[in-house]
Protein backbone atom coordinates (compact mmCIF):
# COMPACT_ATOMS: atom_id res chain seq x y z
CA UNK A 1 0.00 0.00 0.00
CA UNK A 2 2.79 2.40 0.95
CA UNK A 3 4.59 1.55 -2.29
CA UNK A 4 1.52 2.42 -4.34
CA UNK A 5 1.15 5.75 -2.53
CA UNK A 6 4.80 6.58 -3.16
CA UNK A 7 4.43 5.60 -6.81
CA UNK A 8 1.36 7.82 -7.20
CA UNK A 9 3.16 10.66 -5.42
CA UNK A 10 6.15 10.51 -7.73
CA UNK A 11 3.90 10.21 -10.77
CA UNK A 12 2.12 13.43 -9.72
CA UNK A 13 5.46 15.14 -9.02
CA UNK A 14 6.78 14.03 -12.42
CA UNK A 15 3.66 15.29 -14.19
CA UNK A 16 3.89 18.66 -12.45
CA UNK A 17 7.58 18.92 -13.24
CA UNK A 18 6.95 18.06 -16.91
CA UNK A 19 4.20 20.67 -17.07
CA UNK A 20 6.42 23.33 -15.50
CA UNK A 21 9.27 22.45 -17.84
CA UNK A 22 6.93 22.67 -20.85
CA UNK A 23 5.67 26.07 -19.70
CA UNK A 24 9.24 27.26 -19.17
CA UNK A 25 10.32 26.12 -22.62
CA UNK A 26 7.25 27.70 -24.23
CA UNK A 27 7.95 30.95 -22.39
CA UNK A 28 11.55 30.95 -23.56
CA UNK A 29 10.48 30.26 -27.16
CA UNK A 30 7.92 33.09 -27.04
CA UNK A 31 10.51 35.41 -25.57
CA UNK A 32 13.02 34.58 -28.30
CA UNK A 33 10.39 35.05 -30.98
CA UNK A 34 9.34 38.42 -29.55
CA UNK A 35 12.98 39.50 -29.33
CA UNK A 36 13.56 38.48 -32.95
CA UNK A 37 10.33 40.24 -34.01
CA UNK A 38 11.36 43.54 -32.44
CA UNK A 39 14.95 43.24 -33.62
CA UNK A 40 13.75 43.00 -37.23
CA UNK A 41 13.06 46.76 -37.28
CA UNK A 42 10.45 48.47 -39.46
CA UNK A 43 7.88 46.40 -41.29
CA UNK A 44 8.74 47.25 -44.88
CA UNK A 45 6.42 47.62 -47.85
CA UNK A 46 6.70 45.07 -50.65
CA UNK A 47 4.72 46.81 -53.42
CA UNK A 48 3.24 44.91 -56.35
CA UNK A 49 0.67 45.84 -59.03
CA UNK A 50 0.62 49.58 -58.28
CA UNK A 51 -0.92 51.72 -61.01
CA UNK A 52 -3.04 54.86 -61.18
CA UNK A 53 -6.48 55.10 -62.73
CA UNK A 54 -7.04 57.92 -65.23
CA UNK A 55 -8.99 60.15 -62.84
CA UNK A 56 -10.25 62.72 -65.34
CA UNK A 57 -11.66 60.03 -67.63
CA UNK A 58 -12.92 57.45 -65.12
CA UNK A 59 -14.22 59.77 -62.38
CA UNK A 60 -16.19 62.41 -64.22
CA UNK A 61 -19.74 62.08 -62.86
CA UNK A 62 -20.87 65.71 -62.78
CA UNK A 63 -22.98 67.39 -60.11
CA UNK A 64 -26.28 67.16 -62.00
CA UNK A 65 -25.90 63.37 -62.31
CA UNK A 66 -25.02 62.95 -58.66
CA UNK A 67 -27.68 65.43 -57.60
CA UNK A 68 -30.46 63.56 -59.39
CA UNK A 69 -29.77 60.30 -57.56
CA UNK A 70 -29.12 62.12 -54.27
CA UNK A 71 -32.56 63.71 -54.40
CA UNK A 72 -34.10 60.30 -55.09
CA UNK A 73 -32.41 58.15 -52.42
CA UNK A 74 -31.44 60.80 -49.86
CA UNK A 75 -33.21 62.78 -47.16
CA UNK A 76 -34.69 66.28 -47.58
CA UNK A 77 -32.17 69.04 -46.80
CA UNK A 78 -31.82 69.67 -43.05
CA UNK A 79 -31.45 73.09 -41.46
CA UNK A 80 -28.69 72.38 -38.92
CA UNK A 81 -27.05 69.74 -36.75
CA UNK A 82 -29.90 69.72 -34.23
CA UNK A 83 -32.31 68.80 -37.01
CA UNK A 84 -29.98 66.03 -38.19
CA UNK A 85 -29.69 64.65 -34.65
CA UNK A 86 -33.46 64.17 -34.62
CA UNK A 87 -33.40 62.04 -37.81
CA UNK A 88 -31.83 58.92 -36.27
CA UNK A 89 -34.04 56.61 -38.36
CA UNK A 90 -32.95 58.23 -41.61
CA UNK A 91 -29.35 59.26 -40.90
CA UNK A 92 -26.34 57.46 -39.44
CA UNK A 93 -23.60 59.33 -37.61
CA UNK A 94 -20.16 58.29 -38.82
CA UNK A 95 -17.20 58.31 -36.44
CA UNK A 96 -13.52 57.37 -36.51
CA UNK A 97 -12.96 53.61 -36.71
CA UNK A 98 -10.45 51.05 -38.00
CA UNK A 99 -11.26 51.87 -41.64
CA UNK A 100 -11.38 55.67 -41.81
CA UNK A 101 -10.92 58.86 -39.86
CA UNK A 102 -13.34 61.78 -40.03
CA UNK A 103 -11.44 65.02 -40.64
CA UNK A 104 -12.15 68.24 -38.80
CA UNK A 105 -15.34 69.21 -40.63
CA UNK A 106 -15.73 72.96 -41.17
CA UNK A 107 -18.72 73.05 -43.53
CA UNK A 108 -20.47 69.73 -42.99
CA UNK A 109 -21.58 67.34 -40.25
CA UNK A 110 -20.81 63.58 -39.97
CA UNK A 111 -24.14 62.08 -41.02
CA UNK A 112 -25.08 59.86 -43.98
CA UNK A 113 -28.08 57.84 -45.08
CA UNK A 114 -27.55 54.14 -44.18
CA UNK A 115 -26.74 53.04 -47.73
CA UNK A 116 -24.04 55.75 -48.05
CA UNK A 117 -22.60 54.78 -44.65
CA UNK A 118 -22.50 51.16 -45.82
CA UNK A 119 -20.74 52.25 -49.02
CA UNK A 120 -18.14 54.17 -47.00
CA UNK A 121 -17.50 51.08 -44.87
CA UNK A 122 -17.20 48.95 -47.99
CA UNK A 123 -14.68 51.33 -49.55
CA UNK A 124 -12.70 51.27 -46.30
CA UNK A 125 -12.66 47.47 -46.13
CA UNK A 126 -11.73 47.11 -49.81
CA UNK A 127 -8.98 49.70 -49.41
CA UNK A 128 -7.53 47.88 -46.40
CA UNK A 129 -7.65 44.51 -48.16
CA UNK A 130 -6.22 45.95 -51.37
CA UNK A 131 -3.27 47.47 -49.51
CA UNK A 132 -2.50 44.08 -47.99
CA UNK A 133 -2.76 42.30 -51.35
CA UNK A 134 -0.38 44.86 -52.90
CA UNK A 135 2.22 44.41 -50.17
CA UNK A 136 1.57 47.86 -48.66
CA UNK A 137 1.31 48.69 -44.98
CA UNK A 138 -2.14 49.56 -43.52
CA UNK A 139 -3.51 53.11 -43.62
CA UNK A 140 -6.94 54.56 -42.92
CA UNK A 141 -8.92 56.79 -45.28
CA UNK A 142 -9.73 60.40 -44.40
CA UNK A 143 -13.32 61.61 -44.84
CA UNK A 144 -13.09 65.34 -45.56
CA UNK A 145 -16.74 66.34 -46.14
CA UNK A 146 -20.12 64.75 -45.44
CA UNK A 147 -23.66 66.14 -45.01
CA UNK A 148 -24.05 69.87 -45.59
CA UNK A 149 -26.91 71.51 -43.74
CA UNK A 150 -28.67 74.61 -45.02
CA UNK A 151 -26.69 76.55 -42.43
CA UNK A 152 -23.43 75.09 -43.82
CA UNK A 153 -24.40 76.03 -47.37
CA UNK A 154 -25.11 79.63 -46.37
CA UNK A 155 -21.76 79.95 -44.58
CA UNK A 156 -19.91 78.30 -47.45
CA UNK A 157 -21.46 80.59 -50.06
CA UNK A 158 -20.78 83.64 -47.92
CA UNK A 159 -17.07 82.90 -48.18
CA UNK A 160 -17.14 81.49 -51.73
CA UNK A 161 -19.80 82.75 -54.12
CA UNK A 162 -18.91 79.94 -56.56
CA UNK A 163 -19.83 77.25 -54.05
CA UNK A 164 -22.78 75.17 -55.24
CA UNK A 165 -26.11 76.16 -53.73
CA UNK A 166 -27.59 72.74 -54.50
CA UNK A 167 -24.84 70.22 -53.80
CA UNK A 168 -25.46 66.49 -53.50
CA UNK A 169 -23.92 66.85 -50.03
CA UNK A 170 -27.25 68.29 -48.83
CA UNK A 171 -29.03 64.92 -49.04
CA UNK A 172 -26.87 62.64 -46.90
CA UNK A 173 -25.86 60.50 -49.86
CA UNK A 174 -22.49 62.03 -50.56
CA UNK A 175 -19.06 62.21 -48.97
CA UNK A 176 -15.54 63.27 -49.97
CA UNK A 177 -12.43 61.15 -49.49
CA UNK A 178 -9.03 62.81 -49.58
CA UNK A 179 -6.68 61.21 -52.08
CA UNK A 180 -3.51 62.78 -50.63
CA UNK A 181 -4.08 62.46 -46.87
CA UNK A 182 -4.35 59.19 -44.94
CA UNK A 183 -3.91 58.07 -41.34
CA UNK A 184 -0.98 55.71 -40.90
CA UNK A 185 -1.48 52.66 -38.68
CA UNK A 186 1.63 53.13 -36.48
CA UNK A 187 2.75 49.65 -35.48
CA UNK A 188 2.05 45.94 -35.16
CA UNK A 189 2.81 44.41 -31.75
CA UNK A 190 5.39 47.08 -30.98
CA UNK A 191 7.09 46.99 -34.36
CA UNK A 192 6.62 50.15 -36.50
CA UNK A 193 5.26 50.13 -40.04
CA UNK A 194 7.29 51.88 -42.72
CA UNK A 195 5.55 54.80 -44.44
CA UNK A 196 3.65 54.12 -47.65
CA UNK A 197 4.31 56.68 -50.42
CA UNK A 198 1.15 58.79 -50.85
CA UNK A 199 1.06 58.12 -54.60
CA UNK A 200 0.78 54.38 -53.82
CA UNK A 201 -2.12 55.05 -51.44
CA UNK A 202 -3.84 57.24 -54.02
CA UNK A 203 -3.40 54.59 -56.71
CA UNK A 204 -4.83 51.89 -54.46
CA UNK A 205 -7.85 54.02 -53.54
CA UNK A 206 -8.47 54.86 -57.20
CA UNK A 207 -8.50 51.17 -58.12
CA UNK A 208 -10.96 50.42 -55.31
CA UNK A 209 -13.27 53.24 -56.41
CA UNK A 210 -13.09 52.24 -60.07
CA UNK A 211 -14.23 48.71 -59.21
CA UNK A 212 -17.21 50.01 -57.22
CA UNK A 213 -17.99 52.66 -59.83
CA UNK A 214 -17.96 50.10 -62.65
CA UNK A 215 -20.18 47.86 -60.54
CA UNK A 216 -22.77 50.65 -60.33
CA UNK A 217 -22.47 51.16 -56.58
CA UNK A 218 -21.58 54.86 -56.74
CA UNK A 219 -20.86 57.97 -58.75
CA UNK A 220 -17.41 59.52 -58.42
CA UNK A 221 -16.06 62.95 -59.35
CA UNK A 222 -12.35 63.73 -59.28
CA UNK A 223 -11.97 67.09 -57.52
CA UNK A 224 -8.49 68.32 -58.40
CA UNK A 225 -8.54 71.60 -56.47
CA UNK A 226 -10.03 70.02 -53.34
CA UNK A 227 -7.69 66.98 -53.67
CA UNK A 228 -10.54 64.60 -53.02
CA UNK A 229 -12.91 62.13 -54.64
CA UNK A 230 -16.54 63.30 -54.44
CA UNK A 231 -18.67 60.15 -54.04
CA UNK A 232 -22.45 59.60 -54.12
CA UNK A 233 -24.14 56.28 -53.38
CA UNK A 234 -26.50 55.19 -56.16
CA UNK A 235 -29.00 53.02 -54.26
Amino acid sequence: MKLRRKTKFWLVVSAIAALLLTLLVCGIVRGVRNWMWHRAGEIENRPVRIYDVDFAREFNDLNDVQLAVAQTVGVPPVEDRDAAEKMKKSLVEIVDNDLYSVDELTHSIPFLVPSAADLLDRIGRNFRDSLASKGLNPNKLVVSSVLRTEEDVRKLRAGNINASENSAHRYGTTFDLSYWHYVKVPELRGRPYADVPPEYLRATLSQVLKDLHDEGACYVKYEKKQTCFHITVRK
